[in-house]
């Protein structure tokens, strides 16, 4: 069974639209319309036999996001450990079955989740404080010189790159780009976090280095954001909204570079 990114309906009673008219609130109707909704499944991740966390997820991209959550959540110490993905779908939801070398874990492998993910939220089942906020590890490449004007210019293509998000409205994307604001690709997800997870992993899958761009993404910069994008290597992530203290705080001492956009819309700079 393969489970759809999104559902379509079709002019379905429980989908409608109100029309306001020109002048009387009498004249407001009810009209049918057509809508895609984003789909939010369960996806569970389970290494080598055992299973580990549960995300809320739209089930697209599943490989990519096998490899990017292992590197973002420094479950793995280097793509290359990972040495078979099986995509299993079920009536509950898809198990993503991760053989991983044992030789080369990381620290995040025994930091199992003990109950799901939900979408908006990076530390549901986070077990103790010690393991709410990981210490960054200092990035061993420089920050590549980018301009406000790539930042804006990436910012301005985003929405040409979510297919998804031009049918249903309500997904997020993140985006590679190169240090001159080109999105070289992009993956969507309900979830800001699932998203950059399906990006870390598409850009180590395609063979691409992710010290020499930058992430641009349709959300706010949170802390867990920072987090991932540093055990990725990404030495720059550029966000619609603006980082929290903490992220701020984090990508400092990772030597990252943070980026958001202004209401002016311009782009503001965090070191």
């Amino acid at each position: 069974m393969v489970i759809p990114a999104f559902r379509s309906l079709q002019h379905s009673a429980s989908c409608s639209v109100l029309t306001a008219g020109s002048t009387h609130r009498s004249d407001q109707r009810e009209q049918a319309i057509d809508w895609h909704l984003a789909e939010e499944v369960p996806v569970a991740f389970v290494y080598n036999t055992a299973p580990h966390a549960v995300m809320m997820a739209t089930p697209a991209d599943l490989e990519d996001f096998a490899l990017g959550f292992s590197i973002a959540e420094e479950i793995i110490t280097h793509p290359d450990a990972t040495l078979l993905t099986k995509v299993e779908h079920h009536d509950a939801g898809v198990r993503l079955c991760i053989a991983v070398d044992p030789d080369h874990v990381g620290r995040g492998f025994a930091a199992r989740r003990s109950m799901a993910g939900r979408t908006g939220c990076g530390m549901c089942g986070i077990e103790d404080l010690q393991n709410a906020v990981r210490k960054p590890k200092r990035l061993k490449t420089p920050v590549p010189h980018v301009g406000v004007e790539a930042i804006m210019h990436a910012f301005e293509q985003l929405p040409h790159n979510q297919p998804m998000n031009s049918v249903n409205k309500s997904v997020h994307a993140a985006a590679f780009c190169a240090p001159d604001g080109r999105i070289l690709m992009a993956r969507e997800d309900i979830g800001r976090h699932n998203a950059l997870d399906k990006l870390i992993g598409a850009v180590h899958r395609a063979g691409l280095s992710p010290s020499l761009g930058f992430v641009a993404m349709t959300s706010r910069c949170s802390f867990e954001l920072v987090q991932k994008a540093c055990a990725a290597g990404i030495p720059l992530l550029a966000t619609l909204s603006a980082p929290t203290a903490l992220a701020v705080d984090l990508a400092e001492r990772a030597g990252m570079s943070l980026a958001a956009r202004a209401q002016s819309g311009t782009v503001v700079r965090f070191r």
